[in-house]
């Protein structure tokens, strides 16, 4: 089975699993007692703060451990809007947040506070000048996440952080993802990230507070940690959490070059294997595991259900899940392909043979789900027609497009195709569709039930 699934969770570590068992033995005692155990609790603890601070790019007492990475975003939205409530209720973030960010912004807007959402070009960054122009006087904090966590697009955290210090706003930093190839450039006010990203043990989180940040932790007072993150600390969960952090960033140099390499192979080589495919974020500027791809005519739980059965570990953000049936907000933000998402993030020491074997089965997954679906082949134009209306009501993704697809020879060059459709995704894909197949999306129009998405050939 290959594993191919680290931005959602990373195997344990070696080291970390070295640690942890050590640490078992030694840091099991209350920290904050003065006997023996208590001390010896109390130095694992402050070296494997030290240790993750080099990592973090802070001082030590400006860090603190939480139980999971939510946890250190939910604190740090929460206390660096409570410390700054004299200046106002106003919060930036950007459009493709994790969704720890924005249900504290969800929150802050129930309760009678303001969000503006800053938008993200094709590749999912965000513009500088965008992030400037939305700070006001009123702005308590702005977010940005340092790479994103579907498509793997690095985000201009060192310039954003420029903008905000001089409009004099901190910057929280979500940095899950990013933090295992190395520290967070620039002079943001606050960070978080969690352990399980890197190959540390669930349930450890990481936040740090610059000094001068104005803070007040919310929740009853606790002596622990600052009173930031209270509770009994999981010494050596936070042991192991620190001494993988400091392991996979030793190894960052080499293991991400040569996992760029086997990322880049697949976003070469996956449009030439599968038709109908879009490649999505950045091709440059991206995190050196993560490569994301949308497949035309499937829709995302299928082919990953297919390809666990070939013996590979995936992940979706696809626009149709059993879940939930909604799109992923990052690819709906970005504008691309929702349907059919792919997101491949490939672990330490992945072989380049389980790579190329994934290459092999790709093609045959995607053209076996598409056949199930009864996604329309290439045939000769037929242009019977002048305008065509498509009943896709009731319909899930990817069925609309497919219907669409089906029907768009049917009409000659300068025709019209008209989908009615109630499935929200529709409304995404169905232009990307048109830009990917080089036909027209005139627009959106009411209907009795759901909308009218008219389509004009023009090939």
């Amino acid at each position: 089975m290959s594993y191919f699934d680290v931005a959602s969770s990373a195997p344990l570590h070696p080291v970390a699993r070295q640690a942890l068992q050590a640490s078992l033995d030694e840091g099991w005692a209350d920290p904050a007692r003065l006997y023996r155990e208590g001390r010896r609790a109390r130095l694992l603890l402050d070296a494997a703060r030290e240790a993750a601070a080099d990592a973090v790019g802070c001082r030590p007492d400006e860090l603190v451990f939480t139980s999971s990475g939510t946890r250190a975003v939910h604190s740090a939205v929460a206390g660096a809007l409570a410390g700054r409530r004299r200046v106002g209720r106003h919060l930036v973030v950007s459009a493709v947040e994790h969704s720890s960010v924005l249900h504290a912004a969800a929150a802050l807007d129930a309760d009678g506070g303001t969000v503006t959402e800053i938008p993200v070009d094709r590749s999912g960054a965000v513009s500088t000048a965008a992030y400037a122009a939305a700070l006001r006087p009123d702005t308590a904090l702005a977010c940005l996440q340092s790479a994103n966590h579907e498509v793997g697009t690095e985000q201009p955290v060192a310039d954003v952080a420029s903008a905000c210090r001089a409009a004099g706003v901190p910057l929280l930093v979500d940095a899950a993802q990013s933090l295992p190839w190395g520290p967070v450039g620039g002079q943001w006010s606050l960070l978080a990230a969690s352990a399980h990203k890197w190959g540390g043990p669930a349930g450890v989180g990481l936040l740090a507070v610059r000094k001068g940040v104005r803070f007040a932790a919310q929740g009853p007072a606790d002596e622990r940690e600052s009173g930031r993150a209270p509770g009994f600390e999981n010494i050596p969960a936070v042991v192991a959490a620190a001494a993988s952090l400091r392991a996979v960033q030793a190894e960052a140099a080499e293991e991400g070059a040569r996992l760029r390499e086997l990322t880049e192979r697949i976003r070469a080589r996956v449009p030439g294997l599968v038709p109908d495919v879009e490649v999505v974020g950045d091709p440059e500027r991206r995190l050196p595991h993560l490569v994301t791809f949308s497949c035309l005519y499937v829709d995302g739980e299928t082919v990953l259900h297919e390809l666990d059965r070939a013996g590979f570990s995936v992940s979706s953000g696809s626009s149709c899940t059993s879940s939930t049936l909604t799109p992923s907000h990052v690819l709906k933000a970005m504008g691309v392909l929702s349907e059919g998402n792919v997101r491949v993030s490939l672990p330490r020491g992945t072989r380049e043979a389980d790579v190329e074997r994934f290459l092999e089965v790709l093609p045959g997954v995607v053209s076996g789900v598409r056949e199930q679906l009864g996604a329309p082949v290439a045939s000769a134009a037929r242009a019977e027609s002048a305008s065509l209306v498509v009943d896709a009501l009731g319909k899930r993704c990817p069925l609309p497009v497919i219907e669409l697809a089906k029907v768009i020879g049917d009409v000659p060059v300068g025709g019209t195709v008209t989908v009615l459709a109630d499935d929200e995704a529709a409304r995404l894909d169905i232009p990307a569709w048109c830009e990917m197949r080089g036909q027209e999306y005139v627009g959106e129009e009411p209907a009795d039930h759901g909308s009218a998405y008219v389509v004009r050939r023009s090939s």
